[in-house]
């Protein structure tokens, strides 16, 4: 533990700072997945990871069956526009028709089995139907709007790979082949703390040189968003016996502790001295704005992140560092934020850092571009709510209208 205290002092006292890229990879390649699983009812499943494939026991659909409204038809019978044939059965989805006779059709709806002798449907608005006789005006083909059995899933093949985090989509995907359950791992069960005596809770009344909590219901709504237990431990006095009981608390209750706050050069900063007192520090101060004063490292065998105490940074490094070892740490298979390039629709002068700032993707003739919010100081929360993503400028890069940029969406992968 010593010789971790001893590097990361020798970094921190260095005027350099750590680069992003180099950043996330340290994070990243101290976050294990975790081992548990438990088999969750499909209804209970939404955000949480896959711990093994999930394979169809069914084709699906089961059957053939009709694409749309109309008519089943002998395709040989129908090969020129014009020909009639007699309407021998109606087929509504849920029931099965009888074999299909020759110069006949059967009323078929979507979704209904096809019958046996059949091998085409003719949409309704092809036809003209007149009392028993239907009338097809169109050259038919065999397997014209016919959904074949086994045609969107087959018998034993693979539908999710273990890692995968259930979406709505996958929800249903999982009910279409007949299971009512999947292995998943666990929560990840993360606690968070607050530093800062000048902080109060929503409801209460604010005396001067106070402000609401709002990283609190911020960080723990990100938690949740992203599928973990939250220990909510709540605010932290500035002092440093405070800040090392709570520090132990959280990590004999979590694999992950997040902070906001506490981790600067402040005299009243506690948290990262609690962490090289109690633990491994492993790195401190990136190279972006915002949020350089981020603190990583371990107490006993639970992970820290301490993220700066602005509101705009505890967001942004959420998304760039946290939500990433989170997702890794929960066992998914795709865990990186995701990256697309997008025009610029301002005008930018960079800085010494790499920066995120914070856009909302709109249209013209042209296509997509980013508009900037117009006030990006760190402690401009609103623009979190406006913005939809973060676009990358490079450390003392200028933009132009027009550039393409680096743009990651608020929504994870």
């Amino acid at each position: 533990m010593s010789r971790e205290i001893n590097v990361t002092q020798d970094c921190c006292s260095s005027p350099g700072l750590i680069a992003v890229d180099e950043a996330l990879r340290k994070i990243l390649g101290a976050g294990a997945t975790v081992e548990q699983t438990e088999v969750m009812d499909l209804g209970n499943i939404l955000g949480r990871v896959l711990a093994e494939d999930v394979t169809s026991t069914i084709n699906v659909p089961g059957y053939d069956n009709s694409a749309m409204d109309g008519y089943a038809v002998r395709s040989v019978e129908c090969t020129e526009p014009g020909v009639s044939l007699t309407v021998s059965q109606r087929i509504p989805a849920g029931q099965t028709g009888v074999e299909l006779e020759a110069g006949t059709a059967a009323r078929i709806f979507t979704g209904a089995p096809v019958p046996a002798g059949a091998d085409a449907v003719v949409m309704q608005e092809l036809c003209h139907q007149q009392g028993d006789v239907v009338t097809v005006n169109a050259a038919v083909k065999e397997g014209d709007n016919i959904r074949r059995a086994g045609e969107d899933i087959e018998k034993g093949s693979v539908i999710l790979n273990a890692g995968t985090r259930i979406r709505p989509q996958e929800q249903g995907l999982i009910a279409s082949v007949g299971q009512a359950g999947v292995n998943v791992r666990r929560k990840l069960k993360v606690a968070a703390f607050f530093t800062g005596d000048e902080l109060v809770e929503p409801g209460e009344a604010l005396a001067q040189g106070q402000i609401y909590n709002s990283n609190r219901y911020t960080l723990t709504g990100l938690l949740h968003s992203a599928g973990c237990e939250v220990i909510d431990l709540g605010i932290v006095p500035d002092t440093l016996e405070a800040t090392l009981d709570v520090l132990k608390r959280a990590a004999a209750s979590a694999d992950l502790v997040l902070t906001s706050g506490g981790v600067s050069v402040g005299e009243e900063d506690y948290v990262r001295i609690a962490l090289e007192q109690l633990g491994e520090l492993s790195m401190w101060r990136i190279n972006m704005k915002p949020g350089k004063p981020v603190a990583f490292g371990k107490v006993d065998n639970a992970l820290f992140m301490g993220l700066p105490g602005n509101p705009v940074s505890v967001f942004v490094t959420f998304i760039i560092f946290a939500r990433p070892l989170i997702f890794k740490m929960q066992g998914a298979e795709n865990y990186l934020s995701n990256e697309l390039s997008i025009r610029s629709g301002f005008e930018w002068k960079g800085v010494k850092r790499q920066e995120y700032l914070r856009v909302r993707v709109r249209q013209d003739e042209s296509g997509a571009y980013a508009e900037i919010y117009p006030h990006q100081g760190s402690g401009v929360l609103s623009s979190t709510s406006w913005a939809d993503g973060l676009v990358v400028v490079e450390a003392g890069k200028i933009v132009n209208k027009g550039d393409l940029l680096k743009y990651i969406p608020f929504q994870g992968p």
